[in-house]
């Protein structure tokens, strides 16, 4: 039978790996050709928890110069106290932005190295309250042409994800015809969402929603203005068409922050490799709750 009994943390190894990706990419506001991954490794008891958030390099130096002294010696069990311990070291670095992603990964592998003491699944010791969550495809990026774009979404349609997600709002004039074959790829039983990653003025924004909704029956419009513009999407989540779901907040850190988007989008975000881990993810979760919000984690 597992148990609760203290176990200390003994060490974090960090590694920073940069990953090509196959073909150039883009969105509505930014081109990559690559992504670096920080990865945490916490071990404790003769278990290894594995942690990771997508940011630069410099947020390894800052684990192994802050926060690995800080959640040394921690009681693996006690993974918020952990995650205070990390807070309070990163108070005048500054805990917003690259701090919070490098706390982000500590926690992931504290969560995964508790589960694996326990010799219990993640989400039993998390407590869960569903059995299934709803799930969409995302990617269909700006930078592929609409027979790949058609490919990627109809192959998640395929393995049965009734969602599927694309990039828009980089070349506006084509925009059009993206969503039109995308459409046609995955049908009309499949829900459609376009992410524009806020390339678009509020009056764009607008008229781009209801061309979306009218024409395609797309259901999810994220990041239609800068995630920083409150009052832009507010303005759009009250004028946008009846059934269109207004989401942001995927760059989201500090609590704060999320206290602020809750009044402003039909659905809140969170990457829980940004906000905090799993324990941020908790405290966001309870935001939208708050607001009667659904929230959507990646």
């Amino acid at each position: 039978m597992a148990t609760a009994a203290a176990v200390k943390i003994e060490r974090l190894e960090v590694s920073a790996q940069t990953i090509p990706t196959d073909a150039p990419e883009s969105d509505g506001t930014l081109e990559w050709d690559s992504t670096t991954i920080v990865i945490v490794q916490a071990h404790a008891g003769g278990k290894v928890g594995l942690g990771y958030t997508y940011t630069h390099e410099a947020a390894a130096k800052l684990i192994e110069d802050k926060l690995h002294e800080a959640v040394k010696g921690c009681d693996a069990m006690e993974v918020r106290a952990a995650w205070r311990a990390m807070s309070q070291a990163m108070r005048n670095i500054g805990r917003p932005g690259l701090g919070f992603m490098a706390i982000s990964a500590v926690d992931l592998a504290l969560w995964d190295l508790k589960a694996r003491l326990l010799e219990q699944p993640l989400v039993s010791i998390l407590d869960a309250a569903h059995d299934t969550v709803p799930v969409y495809g995302s990617g269909g990026f700006c930078s592929y042409s609409n027979e790949r774009l058609g490919e990627q979404l109809a192959g998640w349609a395929d393995q049965s994800i009734p969602r599927v997600k694309m990039k828009v709002g980089r070349e506006p004039e084509q925009d059009r015809a993206r969503v039109a074959a995308a459409r046609k790829a995955v049908g009309d039983d499949v829900e459609l969402y376009v992410d524009a990653n806020g390339a678009l003025s509020r009056d764009e924004a607008l008229d781009w929603a209801r061309v979306y909704a009218d024409e395609f029956d797309v259901k999810w419009f994220e990041e239609p203005v800068s995630s920083d513009d409150l009052d832009a999407l507010r303005f759009l989540r009250g004028n946008s068409p009846p059934g269109l779901e207004i989401a942001a907040g995927e760059y989201g850190d500090i609590l704060p922050y999320f206290e602020c988007m809750a009044p402003c989008v039909d659905c809140l975000q969170a990457d829980v490799t940004r906000c905090g881990g799993i324990t941020g993810l908790l405290e966001v979760a309870a935001v939208a709750q708050a607001h009667g919000l659904d929230l959507s984690a990646q």
